[in-house]
């Protein structure tokens, strides 16, 4: 599959292999996916949009309410060729999708009704980018990390961790991206909890934090930390060994690797800085696209790394993480969140250098 390749003619060339009628697609992540970038929500909170979107060999209809008809066909798919099956507010929309797909075999990407639960699989049509979608990834990562590192230039001691997450969730909402994750720990609770949500805790020398961003579906996600005045010893080496264990896992994550080798690879070096058990304490990521990560990597999984995928792997150890979202590219991985403008670490690795996020001392 190449990088031109359209995810509507991903779903058809799909429709095909399986030898169904069409496909029904109801996620929020989905909908952007095949649209390019439009949006069908109106609740944060759930995965499930408000338009349904089926698609046909011959047609593509989207299913929604006249509540919300007008603003999704002027604002979101115009000049895109849907036809609009709008029911009304107080209306059963699914008794509207079955009607629709009466006599068909028809396959989602939910469990809904009678249909085929393809999820998995539809998911997984998503994870080779195209050139477009590249291009949306890398302005969305521009972004993302730029406002986590202006956040850690402009945060002061006795801030809580709530404000400093209005005030990352300011600046990533002002461009038209959805926090879908904002993490702050500060001083020990970035020792105590490796997934740590904001508190009333006050900064004092110490923060953590975390973004996953979405706009137009694709979520990108970066960590950085920043400490006022000299580094604890314990800090200053243990940046340096999560730095071996990152790049190792980066580097290794290329076309046809299977995953579960990347994680290997993340455990044995784990094992090598002195600390063979810390992988146990955090999920360390996996792929991700049109999802904070497409799915956990586990040891046991058979799934492979695939050429244009992106990814974000968040090793850590005592007081410190790596976290940032590379794209598998032919030659060479891409850090779409390297901005150029923040404090780095240089290493070398099999013969390549490697520049990978420090702390922000101020």
């Amino acid at each position: 599959m190449t990088v031109s390749v359209t995810p509507l003619q991903k779903v058809k060339d799909f429709m095909k292999q399986k030898e169904i009628d069409g496909v029904l697609f109801r996620t929020r992540s989905n909908f952007s996916w095949l649209t390019g970038g439009k949006d069908n929500h109106i609740v944060h909170t759930t995965e499930l949009g408000v338009a349904d979107l089926l698609i046909l060999p011959e047609k593509k209809y989207c299913i929604t309410s006249k509540m919300e008809s007008a603003r999704i066909h002027d604002e979101e798919l115009i000049g895109l060729d849907y036809e609009f099956i709008a029911t009304e507010w107080y209306e059963n929309q699914d008794k509207a999708i079955e009607k629709l797909c009466e006599g068909k075999t028809i396959a989602s990407d939910v469990p809904f009704s009678h249909f085929l639960d393809f999820g998995r699989e539809l998911t997984g049509l998503r994870f080779t980018l195209n050139e477009k979608e590249i291009n949306r990834y890398r302005l969305l990562s521009q972004k993302a990390a730029g406002a986590v590192e202006s956040t850690c230039r402009e945060i002061e001691p006795g801030m809580t961790e709530f404000e400093i997450a209005a005030h990352l969730a300011a600046k990533v909402m002002k461009d038209g991206m959805n926090p879908h994750v904002i993490l702050v720990s500060t001083d020990d609770r970035v020792f105590k909890y490796r997934h740590p949500i904001p508190t009333e805790k006050k900064l004092e020398e110490y923060a953590m934090i975390v973004l996953c961003a979405e706009k137009g579906g694709l979520v990108s996600n970066v960590t950085r930390f920043v400490h006022f005045g000299a580094l604890p010893e314990e800090l200053a080496v243990n940046k340096g060994k999560l730095m071996q264990i990152d790049v190792a896992m980066n580097a290794v994550t290329r076309p046809g690797t299977p995953i579960k080798d990347v994680l290997q690879k993340g455990f044995d070096t784990y094992s090598e800085v002195g600390y063979p058990d810390d992988w146990r304490y955090l999920h360390q990521g996996g792929p991700t696209g049109y999802a904070t990560r497409e799915f956990i990597a586990t040891p046991d999984m058979e799934d492979i790394v695939h050429l244009h995928q992106a990814f974000a792997w968040n090793p850590a150890i005592r007081g410190i993480k790596s976290e940032d979202t590379i794209l598998v590219g032919e030659d060479d991985n891409e850090v779409l969140t390297h901005t150029g403008e923040w404090v780095y670490l240089e290493t070398e690795h099999n013969g390549k250098k490697y520049l990978r996020p420090d702390i922000l001392i101020r």
